[in-house]
């Protein structure tokens, strides 16, 4: 890892170090288009030979319902999902809002409700993994909005099924269909529907550059869908002062780094951290990883800031903007206030980024690529739409009808201000 002296960088110098790897997304769309199209116009049948073809699986059926699959695991596997289950749940549900009214004035009375997005679409990755964390993180928090209807994508597995932990997951959160498709035809499938699979309002999730562009491209097309986020390789920053382990801050900057060779870790360190320990322990970590080559590229493009205080360190921080923020210093809950861009954020020696990701409670769906500076990752209100309200009794009308009949009239409609005339006429 490249390292760097904060004080020597110039605004022009931390521009460069916090612009992400481009994504060429210009020649994405132009391969991700047709798919979108293919699957507009001929539904279930491209699915299935877009399917076949680049996941070289041939389903009988491409949904399923989740009560139809056999969920055979260990009790090991399924108490641990139960355990993370559990805690997701408890942390999700304590984001309920409560009900609001306000009086603005007398007499005018203005409320707002929650309701859930009726149809949701989540996307779970697949392929070269099994992601049972992606599923409770996408499909709980679903549940407990009460969306109607769920639909779950994830590439087929070699038997042309799904495996049975994401079943599981989903026969626990109440998912109403499997989608077994990955990929832009996936998403597009949600978005306008097919003949099997329903066609949802918004899709959430991760996935790779193809799965990322077609959600970008859906979101701005007739299928009229929202999402969550759009998303680029996972990332984290670590700010390190001289209490930090380096085996912790090792095996934390290398758990990210296996994601993939894309993934950007970054070591923000004050100047008594022992970097020298850092060094050595990366390297007898990393010669014990199975994706060793994968984690050795990613460090191959991340770097190290050294800095003089822990002000410094935020300073650059809130900069980046990570995805993941693991803050491991003294008293790391004494800085919570200096951070203002992070997706998700990790407190002290004794908090790993992987609980997070896992079990701890809060979601593992997370703004990157500095999207951390306007999105925050996907919670219970992703699931939710807010209705505005409001009831005015004739007291009401007499004091704020005036003001509105002003202000209509200055913008030069007519209608408007009639409207609040002639009840005013009623009334007086």
């Amino acid at each position: 890892m490249k390292s760097y002296q904060y004080k020597n960088l110039s605004k022009e110098d931390i521009a460069k170090l916090i612009k992400r790897p481009k994504m060429d997304f210009s020649s994405i769309f132009g391969i991700v288009q047709p798919i979108i199209d293919s699957i507009e116009k001929n539904g279930d049948r491209s699915l299935k030979e877009l399917t076949s073809r680049f996941d070289g699986v041939k389903p009988d059926n491409i949904t399923i319902e989740p009560s139809a699959i056999e969920t055979n695991l260990s009790d090991s596997v399924r108490q641990a999902i139960d355990v993370a289950f559990e805690n997701i749940v408890r942390f999700h549900k304590a984001q309920m809002p409560s009900a609001l009214e306000v009086e603005t004035m007398p007499g005018v009375r203005c409320s707002k409700v929650v309701r859930p997005i009726e149809r949701v679409g989540i996307y779970v990755p697949g392929g070269t993994a099994i992601l049972p964390s992606s599923a409770m993180m996408l499909a709980i928090p679903a549940m407990l909005a009460g969306c109607k209807t769920t639909v779950l994508a994830t590439p087929p597995n070699n038997s042309g099924t799904v495996a049975p932990e994401i079943a599981y997951i989903a026969q626990k959160a109440a998912v109403s269909t499997i989608l077994l498709a990955g990929g832009a035809q996936a998403v597009a499938a949600m978005a306008f529907g097919t003949e099997s699979v329903p066609k949802v309002d918004k899709i959430l999730g991760p996935g790779n550059q193809y799965v990322t562009a077609a959600k970008m491209l859906l979101q701005n097309s007739e299928a009229q869908i929202s999402i969550d986020m759009p998303a680029g390789p996972s990332e984290v920053l670590v700010i390190a002062d001289g209490e930090a382990e380096p085996s912790f801050v090792a095996a934390d900057l290398l758990s990210q780094a296996e994601h993939g060779e894309d993934s950007q870790v970054v070591l923000v360190a004050t100047p008594d951290f022992d970097i020298k320990s850092l060094e050595s322990e990366i390297d007898s970590q990393l010669n014990a990883l199975s994706r060793k080559e994968i984690a050795q590229q990613a460090l191959d493009q991340s770097y190290i800031i050294m800095v003089s205080s822990l002000d410094e360190a935020f300073d650059f921080s809130n900069e980046y903007a990570p995805e993941h923020l693991i803050v491991n210093v003294e008293n790391a809950e004494n800085y919570t206030n200096r951070i203002i861009n992070a997706g998700s954020v990790f407190l002290g020696n004794w908090t790993p980024e992987s609980v997070g990701d896992y079990a701890s409670g809060t979601n593992h769906t997370l703004p990157t690529y500095g999207y951390a500076r306007m999105y925050s990752g996907v919670n219970l209100s992703s699931y939710q739409k807010s209705i505005t309200l409001q009831s005015l009794s004739k007291e009401g009308l007499k004091n704020i009808g005036p003001a509105v009949e002003i202000l209509a009239e200055t913008e030069g409609l007519d209608a408007h201000k009639n409207a609040v005339s002639i009840r005013l006429k009623e009334i007086l």
